[in-house]
C-alpha cells in the first residue's frame, strides 16, 4: 500500500467478504484488523486482497503458545485472534484477526538499491540543468537520454504501473496511478519531441519524479520502522530458553518447552524466562522495559514476577503461573500492537477525503491541461503542468498523519508503564476533564492490616476474630487476608453456604448460625441496629479506618465491629496534585464508609467524595457526571470497579488489580503508580497534538502545492521532491514523540 487510498480500497474489499463485520487497515503498519460475527476462512480474505492488487500473510507469532494448545486461534482471556497462526477457518466470533498486507515480489530491485539505481540513472539526466545555473550550455544526446530514462520509467518504475492498473481495474485510484500517469505524460511527450526533431524534452522530469519517489518511500520505510521500536524491545526481553528444575535436576530447555506449574531456577543477572510466583529466595528485580519502574524492586518468596525482567542478585526458584501468549509480556505486546492497528474517530475524516481525493485530482489535471492549451496554445506546457499536478497531489502524507503519530505515542507510553488498549482511548483521553479515583488499591497501598477489634456487649473478642476468620476462608479481597493474619492459627468453625454480595460484603452459615460481615448498608438491609458500638465506630471513620460489622442474620443481633487501616500510597498527593496543575477535576469514588473516605479526601486534597457506593452506584455516578458534557476518566482496581471503568469515557486500571479491571479500562498501568495518571493524560495531549500538527500539514501541502502546479508555479522535478518530503515530514514530525517522558522523570 503506498497511501490513504489504498488503504481505502483494501478495506473496502475486505467489508466485501461475508462475515465480516468491521475492518480497520492501518497505512503505517501494513495491518489489517478484521472483525467477524462467523467463521471466516483466512484464504477468503487473502483472496479478496490479492484481487484489490496486493498480497496479504499471516501475521509473525508474537509468541509460541505452548504444544499442546499451539492450534487455538481464540485467546481465552481476550476473545481475539492470537498473533500465531490460527487454524484454517477456525470460529473468530467478534475476535480480531491481523494481516500484513505486503505487495508481490517484482524482479525489480527495491529499498535503497532501487533508489541507488535511479539516481544513478537520472543524475546525467538532471547535470544540464545544475550546469545551466553555473552558466555552462551543455546537453546529452536525445538518444542517450532516451536510453538513460526507460529502465527507470519501465524497470524501476514498474511497480506503479502495476499498482496503478490494479486500483484501475478496481474502479479506484491512489498514488501510484498519479506517477503512473503523471510520469508516462512526460515520457511520451519527450518521445514525441525526440521524433519530430525538437531540443526540448523532459525525460529528466519523469526519471527524477520516479527517483524521488523511491526515495521518499524508502525513507518512510525507515522511519515508520522506529516507530514499531517499542514492540522490538519488548519482543526482545523473552528469552530463549529456561533452566527447569526437574526430579531434583536443572535442565535447561527452550521456552516453548516450559509448563504452568513448571519450576523455573532464575540466577542473578538473568531474565525471569516465564510469569510467576516465587518460592524460594529473595532478590531485586528490574522491571523498567514491562512497567517503567525506573529503579529495581525487591521480591521474595510468595510474590509475583514478570517474564522478561531482569533479575538482580540473588538466586530464585519460581513457579510458573502463565506462558506462550498468556503471559503478562505477550498481552502486553498485543495491547501495543492492537492500539497501533487501530484507527483514532478523527482518522475516519482522512478517510472519506481519501476516498474522492484521486479522482478529484484526476479532473483538476485535466483541467489545468486544457485550460494552458485553450489558453496558451502550447500543449508542451500544458503537458508538464498537469503532470506536475498529479504528482504532487499524492496522498502519501494524508495515510500516515494519523497512524504515525499513534504508533509513536502508543510506543513511548509502553516504555514508561502505560499501555493504551486502542487509538480511540488515546485521542479521548485528551479531553478528560474529570478523573474519579477508587480508593483501595488505587490511591492507597491496598494492604490493610486488622487495627482495632471490639465485639458487641456479652461477646468474647477472640470469638468475634474466630468468627470473622471463618466466614472470609478461601477469600482474596484485602480485608479477608487482614484477617486471616491476624486470627492465630488452630480450630475454625465449620463454615457452609458462603455468598459474596457484591459492594456490601459476604455471608456464610457458621456452625448453623446464618451469619453476615460487612458495610453499615449491608447491615440496615439485614435490620440490624448499630447504636450498641456507633460511637466507637465513628471515632474509628474520623481517624481514617474503615469499619466491618459482623452480625447474627437469623437473630438480627450485633456481634461486632472490625476497623482496618489503609496506608495511603506516597504518590497519591502529587498524583491528584498533577491532574489539579492540567486543570482536571478530582473526584474520590468508594464503597467504604462516608468518614474514612473523608479522611483520604482530605490528606490527598481530593476535591469531592462520594462514599458508601455499590458497583453499580460508581458506575451510575460516572454517567451523571457524563451527562455534565465533562469527559470523565475512572481509575480503579478491583472486579468491583469494572462497571465503572466501563461506563467511563476511559477506564484506567491498576495492573496490580484484577485482570477484570484491566479488561474493562482503555488505558492501564503497569504499575500501581497513580502519578500515571497524569502522565497517561499528557501522553494523549501529545500525541493528538501530533496528529492536528501532521493533518495540517498534509492538508495545507495539497490545499498551497496543487493550485501551485496548475498555475505553472511548480516543475514536475520540484513536486515529486516536495511530496517525498511531505510523507518523511510526517513520520518524522511523529517520531519527535519518543522523547516524551513522564514530568516527574524529566
Amino acid at each position: 500500500m503506498s497511501c490513504a487510498s489504498c488503504v481505502g480500497r483494501v478495506e473496502r474489499v475486505l467489508a466485501a467478504v461475508p462475515g465480516v463485520d468491521k475492518v480497520s487497515v492501518n497505512l503505517a503498519t501494513e495491518m489489517a484488523r478484521v472483525e467477524s460475527s462467523q467463521p471466516v476462512d483466512f484464504a477468503v480474505l487473502a483472496q479478496a486482497i490479492d484481487k484489490a492488487g496486493y498480497q496479504a500473510s499471516r501475521p509473525e507469532p508474537t509468541f509460541a503458545a505452548p504444544a499442546a494448545a499451539a492450534d487455538s486461534a481464540i485467546s481465552p482471556d481476550t476473545g481475539a485472534i492470537d498473533t500465531g497462526i490460527p487454524a484454517a477457518g477456525a470460529p473468530a466470533s467478534g475476535a480480531i484477526a491481523t494481516a500484513p498486507l505486503r505487495r508481490r515480489a517484482f524482479p525489480a530491485p527495491a529499498g535503497g538499491i532501487a533508489v541507488l539505481l535511479a539516481a544513478l540513472f537520472s543524475l546525467p539526466l538532471l547535470l544540464p540543468m545544475l550546469l545551466e545555473l553555473a552558466g555552462v550550455h551543455w546537453m546529452l544526446d536525445g538518444r542517450v537520454q532516451w536510453l538513460l530514462a526507460t529502465p527507470v520509467q519501465f524497470w524501476l518504475g514498474a511497480r506503479f504501473y502495476r499498482a496503478g492498473w490494479l486500483a484501475l481495474r478496481a474502479r479506484s485510484g491512489n498514488m501510484d496511478l498519479l506517477v503512473a500517469l503523471g510520469t508516462s505524460a512526460a515520457y511520451g511527450l519527450s518521445i514525441y519531441q525526440l521524433l519530430d526533431a525538437q531540443p526540448h524534452l523532459y525525460f529528466e522530469a519523469s526519471s527524477v519524479v520516479i527517483t524521488l519517489v523511491l526515495l521518499g518511500k524508502w525513507l518512510e520505510a525507515r522511519a515508520k520502522r522506529q516507530t514499531a521500536d517499542a514492540i522490538r524491545a519488548l519482543q526482545t526481553l523473552r528469552p530463549d530458553s529456561a533452566r527447569v528444575r526437574r526430579d531434583g535436576q536443572d535442565v535447561e530447555v527452550a521456552i516453548n518447552a516450559v509448563r504452568v506449574n513448571d519450576i523455573i531456577v532464575v540466577r542473578p543477572g538473568e531474565r525471569i524466562a516465564a510469569d510467576g510466583v516465587i518460592t524460594e529466595g529473595a532478590s531485586h528485580v528490574d522491571e523498567a522495559l514491562i512497567t517503567g519502574e525506573s529503579l529495581p524492586v525487591a521480591r521474595h518468596a510468595g510474590q509475583r514476577v514478570t517474564g522478561g525482567a531482569i533479575n538482580g542478585e540473588g538466586l530464585l526458584l519460581v513457579r510458573v503461573t502463565a506462558v506462550g501468549t498468556e503471559s503478562t509480556l505477550a498481552r502486553i505486546i498485543r495491547l501495543v500492537e492492537d492500539a497501533q492497528a487501530a484507527k483514532a474517530p478523527v482518522q475516519h475524516l482522512v478517510d472519506r477525503v481519501s476516498a474522492v481525493f484521486v479522482p478529484v485530482v484526476l479532473v483538476l489535471a485535466l483541467l489545468t491541461f486544457a485550460g494552458w492549451w485553450l489558453a496558451a496554445g502550447d500543449v508542451e506546457q500544458a503537458i508538464i503542468n498537469a503532470v506536475a499536478v498529479l504528482v504532487i497531489a499524492c496522498p502519501c502524507a494524508l495515510g500516515l498523519a494519523t497512524p504515525a503519530a499513534i504508533m509513536a505515542g502508543t510506543g513511548v507510553a509502553a516504555r514508561h508503564g502505560i499501555l493504551i488498549k486502542d487509538a480511540e482511548a488515546l485521542e479521548l483521553a485528551h479531553r478528560i476533564t474529570t478523573v474519579a479515583f477508587d480508593k483501595t488499591g488505587t490511591l492507597t497501598e491496598g494492604q490493610p492490616s486488622l487495627a482495632a477489634l471490639t465485639p458487641a456487649p456479652g461477646v468474647d473478642q477472640a470469638r468475634l476474630l474466630a468468627l470473622a476468620a471463618a466466614i472470609q476462608r478461601g477469600s482474596e479481597h484485602p480485608l479477608a487476608r487482614a484477617v486471616h493474619q491476624a486470627a492465630p492459627t488452630g480450630a475454625v468453625p465449620l463454615v457452609a453456604d458462603v455468598s459474596a454480595l457484591p459492594g456490601r460484603g459476604v455471608a456464610a452459615t457458621v456452625d448453623g448460625v446464618r451469619l453476615v460481615l460487612g458495610s453499615s448498608r449491608l447491615m440496615q438491609e439485614q435490620g440490624i441496629a448499630l447504636t450498641a458500638l456507633s460511637a466507637q465506630a465513628g471515632e474509628l471513620e474520623r481517624s481514617g479506618h474503615t469499619i466491618s460489622w459482623l452480625a447474627d442474620a437469623d437473630a438480627r443481633q450485633l456481634i461486632g465491629l472490625l476497623a482496618f487501616g489503609d496506608r495511603i500510597k506516597p504518590q497519591a498527593r502529587a498524583a491528584v496534585d498533577a491532574l489539579h496543575a492540567l486543570h482536571i477535576e478530582t473526584i474520590l469514588l468508594t464503597g467504604d464508609n462516608q468518614g474514612s473516605a473523608d479522611y483520604v479526601g482530605k490528606q490527598l486534597g481530593v476535591r469531592r467524595v462520594i462514599a458508601n457506593m455499590l458497583p453499580a452506584d460508581k458506575a451510575s455516578a460516572v454517567a451523571a457526571l457524563k451527562q455534565d458534557d465533562k469527559t470523565v476518566a475512572m481509575v480503579g482496581d478491583g472486579i468491583n470497579d469494572a462497571p465503572a471503568l466501563a461506563a467511563a469515557d476511559v477506564g484506567i486500571a491498576m495492573s496490580s488489580g484484577t485482570d477484570v479491571a484491566m479488561h474493562a479500562a482503555g488505558i492501564t498501568l503497569m504499575r500501581g503508580d497513580p502519578a500515571l495518571v497524569a502522565a497517561a493524560i499528557q501522553i494523549s495531549r501529545r500525541s493528538y497534538n501530533k496528529i492536528r500538527q501532521n493533518l495540517f500539514w498534509a492538508f495545507i501541502y495539497n490545499l498551497i502545492g496543487i493550485p501551485l502546479a496548475a498555475f505553472g508555479l511548480l516543475n514536475p522535478m520540484v513536486a515529486g521532491g516536495a511530496m517525498a518530503l511531505s510523507s518523511v515530514s510526517v513520520i518524522s514530525n511523529a517520531l519527535l514523540l519518543r522523547r516524551w517522558k513522564p514530568e516527574n522523570q524529566q
